[in-house]
């Protein structure tokens, strides 16, 4: 009996590599093991930098509010336990631009706390 090799099912999954691997450059775009690679490479990279983002921007975030709350005389840790002392219901995200963007509405937060 002959052997089966399915090269219908073949050449579609490395034509789904190859689609993936478009605008790569040189080799990388259209031979087959160069393209492989590089595609689950990239993916390696994009499952590590979704959970780095997350850490990128709380760590954004928490300089942000640490240069607002410096300007008016508190430390990142002071200004943060105040907050949660006074159960004011606003994230890092939020109170990073409040200092960023909005520094009267930054300054009536500080204000609060006292």
């Amino acid at each position: 009996m002959p052997r089966s090799v399915n090269n219908v099912a073949s050449r579609m999954r490395r034509k789904r590599i190859l689609e993936f691997a478009k605008g790569f450059f040189g080799r990388k775009k259209n031979v087959w093991t160069v393209a492989k690679n590089a595609i689950e490479k990239g993916w390696v990279y994009a499952y590590r930098d979704r959970k780095a983002k997350k850490r990128d921007f709380r760590a954004l975030w928490i300089q942000r509010i640490n240069a607002g709350a410096r300007l008016h005389g508190m430390s990142y840790s002071e200004f943060m336990g105040k907050v949660k002392k006074n159960n004011i219901g606003l994230n890092r995200k939020v109170l990073a631009d409040l200092a960023m963007n909005y520094p009267s509405a930054f300054e009536a937060v500080v204000k609060k706390l006292n």
